[in-house]
């Protein structure tokens, strides 16, 4: 996996967490930066971890699917991709504005970092068939991580919640373009 796809799948990873983060900071009145960095940091070392998981349960399991694992990993990016897609584009509903001044604790936070991390897990296990830089690959999605949600709890209150959910349809596309780029690597003989 070269840097410049790491980037792109960084990017890609951080995307629901940035739309996460502009609906926080839409929710909190006038957000600090100490504020925006605290919850970029917590968001980050969550997403920067949970690839890591992943890639340890696709190494477990990578010497007895390694004929398919191109085929996998553009399976588990394109449907990841899909959802992002799906989840982006869908009428969010009342009940997605209704979060009070209080949702903005560790715990909270906390919750919603591994809620949108999610995709990160399956992410690692894609990169653990293709024999990736996991630590690497994770760090750079940490690092995005923190960036975006840093940049989207400042945001918030000026992007609203329509720009993350461009952002969310955004990143699901990179991740289907990122699946379909590994299966053309393998397919090609380029890997």
């Amino acid at each position: 996996m070269n840097p410049f796809s790491m980037v792109l799948v960084g990017l890609a990873m951080s995307t629901d967490a940035f739309a996460a983060a502009v609906g926080k900071g839409a929710a909190m009145r006038k957000p600090r930066f100490g504020e925006a960095l605290r919850a970029g940091l917590i968001f980050g070392v969550i997403e920067a971890v949970t690839p890591l998981v992943g890639w340890l349960l696709g190494t477990a399991a990578s010497r007895y699917i390694t004929a398919w694992d191109h085929w996998i990993a553009f399976g588990v990016l394109g449907l990841l991709g899909l959802h992002m897609v799906w989840n982006g584009a869908k009428p969010e509903t009342g009940a997605d504005h209704g979060e009070g001044a209080r949702g903005h604790g560790f715990w909270s936070l906390a919750a919603t970092g591994l809620g949108t991390s999610i995709d990160a897990m399956a992410v690692g296990v894609s990169l653990a068939f293709l024999d990736a830089p996991i630590l690497q690959v994770a760090a750079v999605i940490g690092l995005c991580t923190l960036v975006m949600v840093t940049t989207g709890i400042m945001l918030g209150r000026v992007l609203g919640a329509l720009a993350g959910k461009r952002a969310e349809v955004i990143g699901g596309v990179v991740m289907i373009a990122v699946g379909a780029a590994i299966l053309y690597e393998h397919l090609s003989g380029a890997a």
